[in-house]
């Protein structure tokens, strides 16, 4: 029963929470003026206010409730208009002090105000510091020509309370600030790492499709005298543009802002088996090995699969153009494996082909995927000949 109560207490508070922050401070801080307002005409509560000078008391009168009011109705501007409502309570709070009326609880507000300043105010901040002190040098002056006991030091310790109200505004205002910059530093690098893994996501679409369009359109060049096999090419061309377009179709739709959260940025047509079938009819020798349901995979880690395929499948259509490539996709204990290994070509690229091919983004942006998954990603030349691209990728 106790933990019940405690879990419906914090249920409570988190929704009255809530519900505090739904309302516009503007509409607090005019709730705030309307509770001291009220509050100051209660005269068991003018034993809390502030006294300054110490003068000789006198009754009460028509003045004295305007320059309560004027001393508490303000704080409905105070998040607005720091600097304004500082003023005009000040005024007031010196006004009444300097004609002795009787304490009364509103001169509390002199404190907020200078709070609000304090946390509030962004412009000419020096500035109304100075001002402020000036002012206040110029009422002790005064409530010292009226006749006030007070000597120098409660003069400075008055003032140097009033100067906490104000410092403890302005750490507010300036934590406030600190954590407006970290959330816009975190929000500047989310973004940061959105657009990597889209520009992962544009790279893998892109090279992988248009690559093997463009090992066909070749190809179909020396197939003048077969127009069996030009047909082949060109439809599969056709048939490669289209899934191209569908695939950043559908990309550009996950980016469009709606309503409704947008879908999972994954393969819009196709599996594994759809990629090596694809690369096979553009004239690639595929083998395919399989040992694991990808349908069961979890989702990052399925486009993971698939995009490591993809991007081994282009590099061995750009570097070995007709030459075996196997696939090899399966379960090791709480991992899946992929691996693809592909004979090189019998003839080497020229000098820099291969830096202006890749154009540098496609293994390095696989690492940096399976890397975020917890897995690993290794790449290069074997001692047979053949290049191997193997990526061990946790299922948790």
């Amino acid at each position: 029963m106790p933990r019940a109560w405690a879990a419906e207490g914090l249920r409570m508070l988190r929704m009255l929470r809530e519900r505090w922050h739904s309302y516009d401070a503007v509409v607090w801080d005019r709730w705030l003026a309307a509770v001291f307002t009220g509050l100051a005409f209660v005269p068991a509560l003018s034993v809390t206010s502030p006294e300054f000078g110490d003068l000789p008391r006198r009754s009460a009168d028509g003045l004295a409730l305007v320059l309560v009011l004027l001393q508490t109705l303000p704080l409905a501007v105070r998040g607005r208009w720091p600097a304004a409502c500082l003023a005009v309570v000040g005024l007031s709070f010196s006004v009444y002090e300097s004609l002795g009326y009787p304490p009364e609880f509103g001169s509390v507000t002199l404190y907020l105000a200078l709070y609000s300043v304090g946390a509030h105010q962004e412009r000419l901040r020096r500035g109304l510091a100075v001002a402020a002190s000036a002012a206040y040098a110029v009422l002790s002056i005064v409530v010292t020509a009226a006749g006030s006991p007070d000597r120098f030091a409660d003069f400075l310790i008055f003032y140097l309370m009033l100067a906490v109200f104000w410092v403890l505004g302005a750490f507010v205002r300036q934590r406030r600030a600190e954590e407006t910059g970290q959330r816009r530093v975190a929000a500047a690098a989310a973004t940061a790492v959105e657009r990597a893994r889209i520009a992962r996501e544009l790279h893998d679409v892109v090279t992988h499709h248009v690559t093997a369009m463009i090992v066909q359109a070749d190809a179909a060049l020396f197939l003048t005298e077969s127009p069996d096999r030009i047909v082949t090419a060109l439809t599969t061309i056709g048939e490669t543009g289209r899934r191209s377009l569908a695939e950043l179709r559908h990309m550009l739709d996950v980016l469009e802002p709606a309503d409704e959260p947008a879908g999972r940025l994954t393969p819009v047509m196709g599996t594994v088996r759809d990629l090596v079938e694809q690369t096979r009819m553009g004239g690639q020798p595929v083998e395919l090995v399989e040992d694991c349901d990808q349908s069961a995979l979890p989702v990052g880690v399925e486009l993971a699969v698939y995009r490591v395929v993809q991007e081994s499948l282009t590099n061995a259509v750009k570097y070995g153009t007709g030459q075996a490539t196997t696939v090899r996709v399966g379960h090791r204990g709480r991992h899946v494996e992929v691996e693809v290994i592909n004979n090189a070509a019998p003839v080497p690229l020229p000098a820099g082909a291969k830096r202006d091919l890749s154009g540098g983004r496609g293994l390095s942006g696989l690492r940096e995927r399976v890397g975020m998954l917890g897995g690993e990603l290794t790449a290069g030349k074997q001692r047979d000949g053949r290049f191997r691209v193997r990526a061990v990728i946790p299922l948790a």
